[in-house]
């Protein structure tokens, strides 16, 4: 019997946009996205809500100025469903949407363009098209007329398609999450290029930095870069993907990353970056180091969130909140992995790295917020009450980064002891790379649940930590840090004087006095009555400058247990308050050996790896 060929179903075209810093000095983004066979029941387009690793629903949507569908010409009607939600009415062919962005959010969550850069995230300008998001997308990045762009090149580390590197021109993503997941930068950048274990990785600074060291930042994210690799692939050294790229805007006050597959979008001051005017040194400074720390952050998220994630981010549902209790675990341990791996890298020694970590302990301990919500809880709520703090948060919150950072601090000496050191927290992350996140783009991936957790913590430790998880991760007890420290010659110790009087409050500048910014529960203000948001104007009939030194200034003067009259404007109302001082509760905590000269095993990777 003959065999019968049967005819291939042709593939259906790639979503195709076309994206043109349009107006400069309005900072608009012409944008398009046609779709070859669109739905014929109605093409339905929307922008997503939110961007994963910001949890907060921030509407993106409220950016597009106008926008209009055509189909051969011819106008097609555009419903709106909801307020990130279009329907365009039935068409029998290719259907093109016609849109504005207005982008002028400069941070490293949204868009942003003028006369010196553009920059943009996909979840910004890019509207999904419903139902064929698993289709290749291309976009075509386009010059801007403007003569102000007349050297601009493009920084992304989406694949050229017919772009060449660095240029203007298309470029191409597997699906719509690939697209999103790749920022842009386009202007008169700095470019530089190092390789850690044969990948390629850029870097692309944005802003004005003069003499930019740029020798020496390549050759410690260079050492960071390698650290991290190594840590998850121990044998290959291989890295998650083909190319990197570090953007990064340099402004004159400003702080913030966000992580993405094979990049990362960061904001920082100038004065963080290293200078060729500045004598070396065999560290860096605070704000060097500071930025180091962030950028290895971020880099740490190429495995730890990107590939390796909680089961309800896969997939991402874009235009709602995804609720996890994990956060503890992608963002705190990431948060500890950070200045660790600074160590291990080589950047910094280990007295710096205990100073480091000494602020962080203080930072959890001073707000009565982590007596009150778990770092589980902490994760769940980070769309409603991380994200959105206001001036009670240190009294009602705990963040997932810092106390969550201390949690994977507290896992790593507790594992180590009951295993004789044989295993440690590095342990935990590699099987949750090998299980969950290796493969997690090839199609064979997964998020990993609550109790896949807590079954890998225990398979590691050989034995049950659940006390530990109810403890630490589901309850709000303060970590036995020193306790677990201590088989390893590390002795912490709080060194809280309670001498320096203190209104225990967060103070800020006013015009008009000092303002206070938080009043911690249980401190002077509080008790005295004082709320944040009070303008101080007097302290015991001195008049006090709209500075926060000043404060300190006027109360050195006093014991602890004096009482001082203190008078403040509320809204408009000018009103007195007996204070009490008490003596500063600020957590004074050092970190260091407790035999001089002799480095802690706390640091350093089980052999076992």
């Amino acid at each position: 019997m003959k065999k019968t060929s049967q005819k291939k179903k042709p593939e259906q075209p790639a979503i195709l946009y076309t994206i043109v810093p349009k107006d400069l000095a309005g900072h608009l983004f012409n944008v398009t996205v046609t779709v070859a066979a669109p739905d014929p029941e109605g093409q339905v387009f929307a922008l997503p809500a939110w961007i994963p690793g910001s949890y907060m629903i921030r509407e993106f949507a409220r950016n597009i100025v106008r926008i209009r569908a055509e189909s051969g010409g011819q106008d097609v009607v555009l419903t709106k469903l909801d307020k990130h939600t279009w329907r365009a009415a039935r068409v029998a062919g290719p259907l093109t949407l016609h849109y504005e962005v207005y982008a002028w959010d400069l941070s490293v969550r949204a868009a942003h363009l003028d006369q010196t850069h553009g920059f943009f995230n996909g979840t910004s300008v890019f509207l999904r098209v419903a139902g064929q998001e698993a289709l290749p997308h291309q976009v075509d990045i386009q010059r801007p007329g403007d003569p102000a762009a007349k050297g601009w090149r493009v920084a992304t580390a989406m694949k050229e398609l017919g772009a060449k590197r660095y240029g203007f021109g298309t470029y191409v993503a597997a699906d719509y999450d690939e697209l999103i997941d790749h920022p842009v930068e386009m202007g008169d950048f700095e470019l530089a290029t190092f390789k850690a274990h044969g990948i390629p990785h850029d870097i692309v600074m944005t802003g004005r930095v003069p003499n930019l060291d740029m020798a020496r930042l390549q050759a410690d994210l260079k050492a960071i870069c390698e650290a991290q690799i190594a840590f998850f692939e121990p044998q290959t050294k291989r890295a998650p993907m083909d190319r990197y790229v570090f953007m990064t805007m340099a402004v004159g006050d400003g702080y913030g990353g966000l992580e993405h597959r094979a990049s990362t979008a960061l904001i920082c001051a100038r004065a963080d970056l290293p200078s060729t005017a500045n004598p070396k040194s065999a560290e860096p400074g605070e704000g060097y180091l500071r930025f180091l720390g962030l950028c290895s952050h971020e880099y740490f998220h190429t495995w730890n969130v990107k590939r390796i994630k909680p089961a309800v981010f896969a997939p991402y549902d874009l235009q709602t909140e995804n609720y996890t209790p994990l956060l503890w675990l992608f963002e705190g341990f990431t948060s500890y992995y950070d200045d660790l791996m600074l160590v291990r890298a080589g950047i910094i020694g280990e007295q710096t790295y205990f100073k480091l970590l000494s602020k962080t302990v203080g930072g959890v301990l001073r707000g009565s917020g982590r007596l009150k919500q778990s770092v589980a809880d902490s994760s769940f709520d980070a769309w409603s009450k991380y994200y959105r703090q206001d001036e009670n948060s240190p009294n009602a919150i705990i963040s997932y980064y810092t106390k969550g950072s201390l949690i994977g601090l507290a896992f790593d000496l507790t594992i180590r002891a009951k295993t004789n050191g044989a295993k440690s927290l590095d342990d935990v992350m590699l099987a949750l790379w090998e299980r969950f996140g290796r493969d997690f783009y090839k199609g064979a991936g997964r998020g990993v649940t609550e109790a896949e957790v807590e079954a890998i913590f225990d398979e590691v430790a050989g034995t049950r930590l659940r006390t530990q998880f109810e403890r630490w991760v589901r309850g709000t007890e303060d970590l036995p840090l020193a306790k677990l420290y201590a088989p390893f010659g590390v002795k912490l110790v709080d060194e809280r004087k309670g001498g320096k009087p203190s209104l225990d409050a967060g103070i800020g500048r006013d015009p008009l006095g000092a303002k206070l910014t938080q009043v911690h529960e249980g401190g002077a203000a509080h008790r005295a009555g004082l709320s944040a948001h009070d303008v101080i104007i007097a302290i015991d009939g001195l008049r006090v400058i709209g500075n926060p030194s000043n404060v300190d200034t006027l109360l050195c003067r006093y014991r602890v247990g004096d009482k001082l009259s203190v008078h403040a404007f509320r809204r408009d109302e000018l009103m007195q308050f007996e204070v009490t001082l008490q003596g500063e509760r600020v957590p004074g905590i050092t970190l260091s050996q407790a035999v001089a000269g002799k480095k802690s095993t706390a640091l350093k990777r089980p052999s076992s790896i």
